[in-house]
């Protein structure tokens, strides 16, 4: 997949995050780049593998599940985010 000018803005716009205009051509080549090393994993046999296979034996443990609410950790994490409202995300529409 080639990647353009146009596709780097829509993908600022999507993750809203702002790239320099000395960096963008190093970005650019960094995108294609991933972008090639996943193709190359889609030439993999998997045909014959269980899709739920686990290294673990006896699958992924467990933990004890108990809610846990700080205010706190909600202060920090909106803070840090580039758009909050009435404590929640603010993202931008992806549907035109």
């Amino acid at each position: 997949m080639k990647f353009d000018d146009t596709m780097l803005q829509r993908l600022e716009k999507l993750s809203m995050l702002k790239i320099s205009d000395d960096r963008r051509e190093e970005m650019i080549k960094e995108l294609e780049k991933i972008v090639g090393f996943v193709d190359i994993l889609s030439e993999l046999e998997t045909g014959g593998l269980d899709p739920s296979f686990s290294t673990l034996e006896g699958g992924t443990p467990m933990r004890e599940d108990t809610p846990c609410e700080d205010p706190e950790i909600r202060e920090i994490v909106l803070k840090n985010a580039p758009a909050a409202k009435d404590d929640y995300f603010v993202v931008p529409n992806i549907i035109e």
